[in-house]
């Protein structure tokens, strides 16, 4: 169970990041990474997109495998197993009913209707 909610808060995240990442990307129209451009930068705008491109599909990548991950670690219902196994010894064990009448009960139901 633990690692189940760790994984996801690894996912939620990494949802987060890649939302404030793409929302920080260069669009068409120019985005917030227009902000950035200035001369005074460290990193120039081309190395800035650069960077921006590599960390979403960086964060992206690390979704799915995330997603993947998730799948075995989810936790199991282990009492549902098991009472499943026991309902299918119970079934097993029990004998077979005989549904034909007995001989004794032939003869008397034969004699009172002679």
């Amino acid at each position: 169970m633990g690692a189940y909610i760790f994984i996801s808060v690894l996912i939620l995240i990494a949802c987060v990041l890649l939302i404030l990442v793409v929302l920080v990307q260069d669009s068409k129209g120019g985005g917030l990474a227009s902000n950035f451009s200035a001369s005074n930068q460290v990193m120039g705008v081309r190395k800035t997109a650069d960077f921006l491109e590599k960390s979403t599909w960086t964060l992206a990548i690390a979704l799915v495998v995330l997603s993947l991950v998730s799948i075995f670690v989810i936790p199991r219902n282990i009492v549902q197993t098991t009472q499943e196994s026991q309902l299918k010894e119970y079934y097993e064990g029990s004998q077979a009913v005989d549904y034909t009448p007995a001989e004794s009960q032939e003869t008397e139901a034969t004699e009172t209707t002679e």
